[in-house]
């Protein structure tokens, strides 16, 4: 990158990200705000509740990015990097085209997304761009004028978003008692979804068993596991397996789930587990409720015992990382050669989603991908 940091096309940076309630009142209009469209009644809502009840009705998800939000302010501002950061959300306040009508006033123009997922799916990827592409509708319809967005690509390779994933387990693992330390397992957790979904995910072309969803969480799970071993000399056995699963019965999703792979880990004799929760960048509900309360009192019934490693969160790592990419794009935009920092096998991901790129259930309008309305 240049000593002098530039992100001209740039002139500010979006964080993007799901929402969440802040207090027990918001529950179910957040639920509501998710589920819109599918005719779930108001009781089932207050069921699925419980999991933010249990925590005062106030999701966690906000105070890390609120976290986030000033880790990366602080690192801009230490580095020379002279772009604003904003914050909206999918689905609770602040609103994404609330934000991005504030932006416009703010006289931001040439707008770059950094989405709280780092991975490529529709509900990770595509179906934030729709929700750009609903709030642009609407700020036109305002006759406000219309800014040109861009989403940074999907940074799960990226050294700053594994590192500090490597320093988790390797904590977790130390946390262990002694004579269970090296005999024990690694799994690697993140959001089920759909097969249908995860199979085509990703680029059209590699679609298929599992598309990029899940080549992209073996490839970290893979480098995660390799620098423990080169770290500690132990050889930890690992598998990738999944949480939070939603929705009918009938519709296969990917599996294991989590709680199924601690009873046939237990069963096949293994002495304690760590479960590193790779898929999510920070701890929110599915972290701290589906991870901390729910898998760790399956392990407690089994009396295997388990640590659950970090999540990314505000990591000063992750901030650089996030100004490297920032960076990186702007390079790209201006016609200047730059060299993706990206580990594994994969390489760095497309700056462009392509058209049929983690495809949407219905057709839908999509910002910043090559099917944009908003070129």
């Amino acid at each position: 990158m240049p000593d002098v940091l530039d992100a001209t096309p740039y002139d500010a940076l979006l964080l993007l990200s799901f929402g969440g309630p802040e207090g027990p009142d918001d529950v179910v209009p957040f639920l509501e705000n998710v589920t819109r469209g599918r005719g779930i009644p108001t009781e089932r809502l207050k069921e699925v509740g419980q999991h933010y009840f249990l925590f005062g009705g106030v999701s966690p998800i906000n105070a890390q990015n609120r976290a986030l939000l000033d880790a990366l302010r602080k690192d801009f501002a230490e580095h020379g990097l002279d772009l604003p950061v904003y914050r909206g959300n999918r689905n609770w306040a602040p609103y994404l085209t609330d934000t991005l009508r504030d932006m416009v006033g703010d006289g931001r123009r040439r707008i770059l997304v950094l989405a709280t997922s780092a991975y490529a799916s529709y509900s990770g990827c595509r179906q934030y761009r729709e929700n750009l592409a609903d709030a642009l509708a609407t700020i036109e319809a305002e006759g406000l004028e219309v800014p040109r967005i861009d989403k940074l690509r999907h940074y799960f390779n990226h050294p700053g978003f594994v590192e500090p994933m490597i320093d988790g387990v390797l904590e977790s693992l130390a946390d262990l008692p002694g004579d269970v330390r090296d005999g024990a397992h690694i799994a690697f957790t993140t959001h089920s979804i759909p097969t249908s979904a995860a199979d085509t995910s990703g680029p059209a072309e590699e679609h298929g068993d599992g598309g990029a969803y899940v080549r992209e969480h073996l490839d970290v799970a893979r480098l995660i596991a390799d620098a423990v071993r080169e770290r500690t000399g132990v050889d930890h056995p690992w598998q990738l397996v999944y949480q939070s699963r939603s929705g009918a019965p009938h519709i296969p999703w990917l599996e294991p789930d989590i709680c199924d792979h601690l009873e046939e880990r237990h069963a096949a004799g293994a002495p304690a587990l760590v479960m590193a929760p790779i898929g999510f960048v920070s701890d929110h509900m599915e972290v701290l409720y589906d991870l901390d309360t729910e898998a760790k009192a399956k392990a407690g019934e089994l009396g295997l015992p388990v640590r659950r490693s970090a999540t990314v969160g505000a990591d000063p790592r992750f901030a650089a990382a996030v100004r490297d990419l920032v960076l990186e794009r702007a390079a790209t935009e201006s016609g200047r050669r730059v060299t993706p920092c990206a580990l594994g096998a994969l390489g760095a991901s497309h700056d462009l989603c392509p058209v049929g790129c983690c495809p949407a259930r219905a057709p839908r309008p999509a910002a910043a991908g090559a099917d944009s309305p908003y070129a």
